[in-house]
């Protein structure tokens, strides 16, 4: 052993001006030439601090979201909207259209310059607007009918993974008031379920087809858990809008409606274009798009 000792000792000695790296014990060497993963992280971090991607590098990248958005309306022909407010932290009391029991409204209590899309059916599902939506982050919320999306579910999963309401529109798309008490339930609570158990969720809301509703139709939507029935001020037709109000113009807070509809329904005019028709009206009036859900 001592033998084994010297002969280590000496060999050191005489390498001791060229090939000392040779003599080093192994955890020094790893240290000096391959750094251990926890040191090559706090390296990699140490690089990001420096200038990589915090602070200002995330601020850089909300204004290149921003602009490719810009770019989207470009493309679409639409001088882009303002993004909307931040929601209250209090959502606002719609006041009802009628008495007692499940409000019915057609506009939100706001002083913003802001309406809410709503679009309803189904009947249409033109990859087009799927695209456009992605691209513009147009909020909006669907009330969608059974008897219209049961060709193609999953077609409105990505438009509600872009954090699009999904609400209730009847199963079969009735006019209710034509309906008994019973027959308008089975209507109303046969679709909360149906669009549970499609998209993971149950509705809150209800639109009524037509817009036609009566008391048995609050108390249905009561007991089928609705928190609200939703109306409109203004359609969307094919190139304006269909106005209620007299003065024909947008109001702050108004309810907006428009359906998935293609060219067989808008004499040739294709949903994404109705959809571009429907912001520049908008945008002309000074206006932007907030999420329904987040004020009702």
């Amino acid at each position: 052993m001592d033998r084994r000792i010297r002969g280590t000792a000496l060999a050191c000695l005489l390498l001791a001006t060229g090939m000392t790296t040779g003599c080093s014990t192994d955890s020094s060497a790893r240290s000096s030439e391959d750094p251990s993963p926890s040191a090559s992280r706090a390296s990699a971090s140490s690089e990001q601090s420096a200038g990589g991607t915090g602070g200002a590098g995330g601020a850089g990248s909300e204004a290149d979201a921003r602009a490719a958005t810009e770019a989207a309306y470009r493309k679409y022909g639409i001088e882009p909207l303002a993004a909307p407010p931040v929601p209250p932290a209090t959502k606002p009391s719609p006041s009802s259209e009628a008495g007692g029991g499940v409000p019915v409204i057609s506009e939100i209590p706001t002083d913003e310059k802001i309406v809410f899309l709503t679009i309803d059916d189904g009947a249409e599902k033109d990859p087009g607007f799927v695209t456009m939506m992605r691209e513009l982050k147009i909020p909006f919320t669907m009330f969608l009918t059974d008897s219209a999306i049961r060709t193609d579910y999953n077609y409105f999963k990505p438009l509600q993974e872009f954090g699009e309401g999904v609400q209730n529109h009847t199963l079969t798309h009735p006019d209710l008031r034509t309906l008994g008490a019973d027959a308008q339930k089975r209507e109303i609570c046969g679709q909360q379920e149906k669009l549970k158990d499609r998209y993971g969720a149950t509705p809150r809301l209800f639109r009524p087809p037509y817009g036609n509703w009566n008391e048995d139709t609050r108390a249905a939507a009561a007991s089928c858990g609705v928190e609200a029935i939703v109306l409109w001020r203004e359609s969307m037709q094919i190139t304006n809008m269909q106005y209620q109000r007299g003065d024909k113009k947008l109001h702050p807070g108004d309810i907006i409606l428009a359906h998935f509809r293609g060219p067989s329904d808008l004499k040739g005019t294709t949903m994404t274009e109705m959809t571009a028709n429907l912001l520049r009206h908008i945008k002309e009036q000074g206006f932007t798009v907030a999420r329904l859900e987040d004020y009702l």
